[in-house]
């Protein structure tokens, strides 16, 4: 007999984040650990989503691969450097997808027209299978046109985060920066009592079942629990690239 597939109603909630320019400062093809530094403001609303039980998710992508600009080994470390920058606020990431392709690129694995590159929804539909999210009920953040379309694409909510608006594109929501883009989304989706402990005894709105402890019961050092699996520089030439 076919199980029943699982419902929405049983699936998480997501924020999908790009990477430069939105999680992180913006810098031209960042190659270097240190290359990455974390928008201000971002550590309270992203630990807030958390506790409410979205996952957090990264998409990005990386066409210096493909350009020949970034070294593969640089991949893992960097993102290493963004789990313990995250880490220091008691966040966590659920996943890292990253695609490495551009049809006009310089390295032939990558060199190639796939269907991860933001616009395109690939890494948004993959996360949602591999992590089990609900792709309506989720968000996707980002400071690029590309970014806006592929949450469109994917069927999600979308928060474009720059100075103005960008023409040609129609986001759920704009602001200004990445943190008051965050504060917006778990203003609309965490219930007034959100200052309430949600683990609380009695508390109106308990956390989706599959949502982390609260990090104050997580251990800060490593930045993941004991035998949760760290990033892997492995890169594939087709498809997105999950990090962990």
């Amino acid at each position: 007999m076919t199980q029943p597939s699982c419902t929405s109603a049983l699936r998480r909630p997501a924020v999908f984040l790009d990477r430069d320019g939105t999680l992180t400062e913006p810098r031209h093809y960042p190659s270097h650990p240190e290359d990455l530094v974390l928008q201000e403001g971002i550590g309270p609303p992203l630990q807030a989503l958390q506790h409410a039980g979205f996952a957090l998710i990264v998409v990005t992508n990386q066409s210096g691969l493909a350009r020949g600009l970034v070294d593969e080994a640089a991949i893992a470390p960097m993102h290493r450097r963004l789990q313990e920058l995250l880490a220091r606020y008691q966040v966590q990431l659920d996943g890292i997808y990253l695609c490495p392709h551009h049809p006009d690129g310089a390295v032939p694995r990558f060199s190639i027209a796939c269907s991860c590159r933001k616009p395109a929804p690939g890494m948004l539909h993959q996360a949602a299978s591999d992590l089990d999210c609900d792709l309506p009920s989720s968000w996707m953040v980002g400071d690029s046109i590309c970014d806006v379309d592929a949450g469109n694409r994917a069927g999600t909510r979308t928060a474009l985060v720059g100075p103005q608006p960008l023409a040609g594109v129609v986001p759920t929501l704009h602001r200004t920066t990445t943190a008051q883009a965050l504060s917006a989304i778990a203003a609309l989706e965490i219930p007034p009592a959100r200052g309430q402990d949600p683990y609380a005894q009695g508390a109106r709105w308990p956390p989706h079942p599959r949502a982390p402890r609260p990090p104050a019961l997580l251990p800060k050092e490593p930045p993941y629990p004991s035998g949760r699996p760290q990033p892997s520089a492995h890169l594939r030439a087709e498809g997105p690239i999950r990090d962990f």
